[in-house]
């Protein structure tokens, strides 16, 4: 209710997306708003002012490069030196890419809402969070935190694959540590061993985590898989079938969310009552806190201003804030367990690396990102790091032609 009268401005550079979007706000607004939000479409980079211009939120939920050609081309390279990996959006070499192409892109937001809304909140949900949010908030002047849902169904999903629903209500919890690396701790770790050991299921992983690390970790098993070398190895080629890991898995979520997006739209289109439910993404909570000053708390990526004292100041991590009229307000923390703030470390170290590369165009930081890398590390030698980052820039163009 706070926010049904709200202008939204949409923005694209492509005509037939932003058309799909407006059609599906469209008909939102009109079948639960009764027509009483303003929606308003900008196209191409020379519209883009005016759609930021004054605007009170700013929500980024972009893909540079798209599924085809660059996520494809961050899977299949890779994988001709022997370079497996899952998801490819957050580390390993194709998160890497996926940030280096997408945060010249995000300068350039940056300096238009210097410009024309310089008192935004910028609500960042693209991937890989910590480098992109992280570049935001060393690099820009722009209020920035960024957003994922995988703290709000955390403990909620683990606990129900443990039988432990009955735990469900009034459960608390503390989650602290990195975007898709949080750290998470119910007492279930005698049941996560139990099952790892007498079924397969799709959290082998992170249930892996539990018996080693003492935690339980935030982001998904395939997330969690290629963070670091111990799960995806070709000298151990069984662990893949022992683990469960989906190789290769979001190219083949790609094609089917395109699948499926298509006969989705095609359903909007015929008969156009398409309706909603609000969901547990954090954006619409923190604006309606902003506009009413009614606290909320979320898991938000932000500068480690003091927050986890065991890990670097320049680092983005993911902690629990409160949001009212003032804005963003995270919590300190304090340390981490040492055994989780090491394997924080190991992306952080990636994730900063990458982030200079960005900010100083420079190809040799992009090598020592990939030599840091701990998947690529343990698989390649310094040379074929090299060579294949060189392969992967020529191959994604004029996306990552600033890079010398």
């Amino acid at each position: 209710p706070a926010l049904c009268e709200a202008e939204i401005a949409l923005y694209d550079i492509n005509e037939e997306r932003l058309k799909d979007s407006e059609i599906i706000l469209g008909a939102i607004n009109k079948n639960v708003n009764e027509s009483r939000a303003t929606i308003k479409t900008y196209l191409g980079v020379e519209n883009r002012k005016e759609a930021l211009r004054d605007a009170d939120f700013v929500v980024n939920a972009i893909q540079v490069g798209g599924y085809d050609p660059c996520t494809i081309t961050d899977f299949e390279i890779p994988k001709k030196y022997g370079l497996r990996q899952t998801i490819a959006d957050t580390l390993g070499i194709g998160g890497i890419m996926r940030a280096l192409r997408t945060i010249p892109v995000m300068e350039e937001f940056a300096r238009d809402m210097e410009e024309v809304c310089p008192n935004t909140l910028f609500l960042n949900y693209t991937n890989p969070m910590a480098m992109l949010t992280g570049y935001m908030q060393r690099y820009t002047k722009i209020r920035t935190v960024g957003l994922c849902h995988s703290v709000q169904v955390c403990s909620e999903k683990l606990l129900e694959k443990l039988g432990m629903e009955d735990k469900l209500e009034g459960r608390r919890e503390l989650i602290a540590g990195i975007n898709h690396m949080g750290w998470l701790y119910p007492e279930i770790r005698r049941r996560a061993a139990e099952k790892n050991a007498t079924e397969k299921h799709d959290d082998m992983v992170r249930f892996e985590y539990i018996k080693h690390l003492g935690y339980y970790c935030t982001e998904s098993s395939e997330h969690n898989a290629e963070y670091n070398p111990l799960f995806i190895k070709s000298r151990y080629p069984e662990m893949i079938e022992k683990y469960n890991i989906p190789l290769d898995e979001y190219p083949r979520r790609c094609v089917e969310q395109i699948k499926g997006w298509e006969k989705e739209r095609e359903d909007i289109l015929k008969d156009g009552k398409v309706t909603h439910e609000r969901s547990k993404e954090y954006a619409s909570y923190i604006m309606e806190a902003v506009v009413t000053g009614n606290p909320y708390k979320i898991g938000g990526n932000v500068l480690n201003t003091g927050l986890i004292d065991n890990l670097p100041s320049d680092a983005c991590v993911e902690v629990p804030c409160m949001v009212d009229a003032n804005g963003i307000n995270p919590c300190h923390v304090g340390r981490l367990p040492v055994q989780l703030a090491a394997m924080n470390m190991t992306n952080i170290n990636v994730q900063l690396l990458t982030i200079e590369a960005a900010a100083t165009r420079s190809k040799e930081k992009i090598y020592q990102a990939a030599m840091l890398e701990p998947h690529t590390a343990a698989e390649l030698n310094i040379d074929d790091i090299k060579t294949m980052c060189d392969e992967l820039i020529e191959a994604h163009g004029d996306y990552m032609s600033m890079y010398k």
